[in-house]
């Protein structure tokens, strides 16, 4: 079995197909599937979809893009929503200085608040870096981010911070780019940290693996990063999708069906 562990079946890529997407991930053994909303719009969306479907959860956050759209109403309407049973995490949140769609002080300081919430609501985060390593373990260190657990979402640093954050009680969490045929620096990362602070995701309807490429990424595609990890590491198939489901089922406090 295997888990999706970050995905965005809430966006309109899978308004007219989601039950189909959602079959072809259970036909190819995909358990559990978690869904992240990342702003105003698509909280209830995701919220309703992993109420309608079993196998789907909720992740439920503000996206850096998006943090300076936060108000006076953000907070108490999140805190209300992470209360459902069907939401097991909060996020993602966390710094993307490469696009920069918000200001980067306005990033820095709703991270901040952001982790506040999550300790408030005893969720493990899902963090979002991007061009940002050093600020995102300098904030991590700071506020104890990983006193309830976490995942660093589409991990994209080098080996010293992944493995920082798994000291601080994080997952890595290892996308479809690892089947590019840019990624052989990934590769060596990967190579030398334990499976059991791994995970596979696809960021779906982004970063379609191979051979897929070019195509709307979805949860049944998580396959061909599980085995893109382990050929890199050497291990069966099997081996990596049993550690990163228990892996997953840890972090996410669930239990198998």
């Amino acid at each position: 079995m295997l888990i999706d562990s970050h995905t965005h079946l809430e966006m309109p890529e899978f308004r007219d197909d989601l039950s189909e997407v959602l079959q072809r991930a259970e036909d190819s053994g995909v358990e559990y599937i978690f869904t992240v909303g990342t702003e105003k719009r698509d909280w209830r969306r995701a919220l309703e979809i992993a109420q309608s479907y079993p196998s789907v959860y909720a992740v439920l956050g503000v996206h850096p893009h998006n943090a300076k759209e936060i108000d006076d109403r953000t907070y108490p309407i999140l805190k209300k929503l992470c209360q459902n049973e069907k939401v097991k995490a909060y996020g993602e949140i966390g710094l993307d200085f490469f696009r920069n769609h918000s200001p980067r002080d306005v990033q820095l300081r709703r991270f901040r608040e952001q982790i506040g919430l999550a300790k408030e609501l005893k969720l493990p985060i899902v963090v979002h870096d991007r061009e940002a390593h050093r600020e995102t373990l300098e904030i991590l260190k700071s506020e104890t981010a990983g006193e309830h657990g976490g995942i660093i979402h589409c991990f994209s640093g080098d080996e010293q911070m992944a493995t920082a954050c798994i000291n601080m009680g994080f997952y890595i969490s290892i996308p479809g780019s690892i089947t590019y045929k840019h990624a052989n620096p990934f590769h060596e990362i990967v190579k030398r940290l334990p499976l059991e602070s791994l995970l596979v995701e696809t960021d779906a309807p982004f970063l379609t693996p191979v051979p897929f490429r070019g195509k709307r990424n979805e949860p049944s595609y998580v396959r061909y990063t599980a085995q893109k990890v382990a050929e890199i590491k050497k291990v069966s198939f099997e081996k990596v999708a049993e550690i990163t489901t228990e892996n997953a089922l840890r972090v996410y406090r669930l239990k198998s069906v």
